[in-house]
């Protein structure tokens, strides 16, 4: 039983958030620092008793993810993807060692 509450602990907690419930810091500081771009999507992230909130934003083919504190400060840019959507590239397979055959 403890093994499957501490899974549940780790495990990040996410909810939606509609675009017009951001706070009012979050929204200005994508206005001022992102020109041009929009906000796609929001996310409230509860992880270890802190909140953070992920928010999407796209300008033409670029779409990146920003991550803001509770209190609407701007902590990073999680990630930046240009072009069109894609999944991520799979890593190249790990070479494999022949051995030659044994007689």
């Amino acid at each position: 039983m403890v093994l499957v509450m501490g899974a549940l602990v780790a495990n990040a907690q996410k909810t939606p958030v509609k675009v017009a419930d951001l706070q009012k810091a979050i929204t200005d500081n994508i206005a001022k620092d992102y020109v041009g771009f929009t906000i796609k999507e929001a996310t409230k992230v509860v992880e270890k008793n802190v909140t953070t909130f992920d928010v999407v934003v796209v300008k033409g083919t670029t779409q990146e993810t920003l991550c803001y504190d509770s209190n609407g400060k701007f902590l990073k840019k999680m990630e930046a993807k240009s072009g069109t959507a894609k999944a991520a590239p799979k890593p190249a397979p790990k070479p494999t060692t022949t051995q030659p055959p044994t007689k």
